[in-house]
């Protein structure tokens, strides 16, 4: 696994296809997530309200995805 700051979609899904296993975790705005069609059901929610009460709940022994718009 490497150290890359940035993928992208496609990359992720690749990975995620070879089986490797990811924390992600989604950081959209309230407004972008409720408006959006695409959650992803396993995804950890976080936003700017809640980050505090989150982190603990992020696990650090897995990679960690990010996506936000």
């Amino acid at each position: 696994m490497s150290d890359t700051l940035r993928i992208t979609v496609d990359e992720l899904r690749k990975r995620m296809e070879k089986g490797e296993d990811f924390v992600v975790i989604d950081t959209r705005n309230p407004q972008a997530w409720a408006e959006s069609e695409v959650k992803l059901p396993e995804a950890i929610r976080v936003t700017s309200d809640n980050l505090e009460q989150t982190l603990s709940n992020i696990p650090k022994d897995k990679p960690i995805v990010t996506y936000c718009t």
